[in-house]
């Protein structure tokens, strides 16, 4: 019993840890919220897409002495608003032009980064994360910019859901399609620039889509949806965090690595679709061919 207290509570005599606890959980709970419209509108490669398009910003940033995570922001905003400007001409499927922007951007990034004699631990860190280095502010900074995204999409989460499930019977009831496009876009762009430092560059999709994904397979229920990815995305990062501090692993990494594992279980054991009730089922469906022929 010593052993379980001393494991649950030494982590956090270390401030530096707090820190990334914290972060961490809010985080998590941030992308599970807008991870769920991001998997019900089967958009995850937006995720990838934005992610990686943050890079010539980074790139930049880092170039002129700036704040890389300014910069990621603003070529992930401006890509964001051109995929969603291009996507409403039908005649390309949204993938389609997420793919070619996403290409364009990361290119350039490459080619931007190539003009550097040297690789340094801040371009490092934003490509695969450094959340046992946040400071004080950045917690503050992620609490307040996190709270502002889940209170836009539940004000118009309906709207969004309306949106995804057929966009055509939207736009006849009047609602602004291109608008509600955009500000999805952006939500999910910020999201995922604000994750950058928990999980980097290269992981970030994984803290957006693998909760949301989770709590798919265990409700039809948006509300209950929404709480169980958030739930999901929370205690995850914070288990995520007890493996690394434990076993002195990559932080990023295993937050990503113990997320999947609670997909993969969920995915075995969900009540209603995972593998194993699928095939519970499968013999009792054959029987009851049977008897009626």
């Amino acid at each position: 019993m010593n052993a379980l207290i001393g494991f649950l509570t030494d982590p956090w005599q270390l401030p530096f840890m707090q820190r990334a606890f914290a972060v961490a959980a809010i985080i998590g709970a941030v992308c599970g919220v807008v991870g769920v419209y991001v998997v019900l509108r089967g958009m995850a490669f937006i995720g990838d897409a934005v992610a990686h398009s943050a890079f010539p910003g980074v790139a930049l940033a880092y170039a002129f002495q700036g704040n890389l995570l300014l910069g990621g922001a603003a070529a992930g905003v401006t890509t964001s608003v051109l995929i969603a400007f291009v996507s409403q001409n039908r005649r390309l499927k949204e993938d389609t032009v997420i793919g070619v922007f996403f290409a364009f951007a990361f290119g350039l990034g490459i080619v931007l980064v190539s003009t550097r004699d040297s690789w340094t631990t801040d371009l490092s860190s934003f490509l695969f994360g450094q959340v046992l280095a946040v400071s004080a502010g950045d917690v503050w900074t992620v609490a307040v910019i996190g709270a502002a995204l889940v209170l836009i999409v539940l004000a118009i989460g309906k709207e969004l859901v309306a949106v995804s499930l057929d966009r055509e019977t939207a736009r006849c009831a009047g609602l602004p399609v291109f608008r509600l496009d955009l500000t999805l876009y952006i939500l999910v762009t910020t999201t995922i620039v604000m994750s950058l430092e928990a999980v980097g560059n290269i992981l970030v999709l994984a803290l957006l889509i693998t909760p949301a994904a989770t709590a798919r397979m265990l409700t039809e229920r948006l509300w209950a949806m929404t709480v169980l990815a958030s739930t999901v995305g929370c205690l995850g990062s914070i288990v995520g965090l007890y493996v690394s501090y434990t076993y002195d692993l990559a932080a990023g990494g295993s937050v990503v690595v113990v997320l999947t594992g609670l997909f993969v279980l969920t995915w075995s054991l969900a009540p209603r679709h995972g593998l194993l009730a699928k095939l519970v089922r499968r013999p009792d469906a054959g029987s009851l061919v049977a008897a009626d022929s």
